[in-house]
């Protein structure tokens, strides 16, 4: 398990892969943290507003991109919806099914936090070189691909 010291930003490099993932998921996570905290959103909630930006999925398939049971997925919409970000609808596919859509105000919430993820995670690698951005973004996406995942 990493420690407090040695997961701070100038502490000492990570010696294997575990530390070094772990650290910059705690550098990530702190980014996403900030940013929802900027707009009083908690990082799911921030994450529900990145899933529906380009999608409109129904509450199931939402559960599980998210990683949420029903009641969870339940009380995430409802809170949301409660703020004006998102709306529920019928599928018109199925009339047991509901979908979840960004609003206006959603739309506009999840753009202005995708800018601002994108400027502090692109400043978290901007003092590597180019090729090594390039470098790491292959490196994740092969660990994401190999994972099944990354969305």
């Amino acid at each position: 398990m990493p420690t407090a010291e040695a997961s701070s930003p100038g502490g000492e490099a990570p010696t294997n892969t575990v530390d070094a993932l772990v650290q910059l998921s705690f550098l990530v996570q702190g980014a996403l943290s900030a940013t929802g905290a900027a707009h009083d959103l908690s990082v799911i909630q921030l994450r529900l507003l990145g899933v529906l930006r380009d999608r409109q999925p129904g509450m199931v398939a939402l559960g599980r991109h998210l990683g949420l049971d029903k009641s969870s997925m339940t009380g995430l919409v409802s809170r949301a919806e409660k703020r004006g970000l998102v709306r529920r609808s019928p599928s018109p596919h199925d009339g047991r099914a509901v979908l979840v859509t960004l609003t206006p105000e959603g739309r506009r919430l999840a753009e202005q936090g995708t800018e601002e993820i994108t400027e502090r995670v692109n400043a978290l690698t901007s003092r590597l070189p180019p090729q090594d951005r390039a470098e790491l973004t292959r490196l994740a996406g092969a660990v994401l691909e190999s994972a099944g995942g990354g969305g």
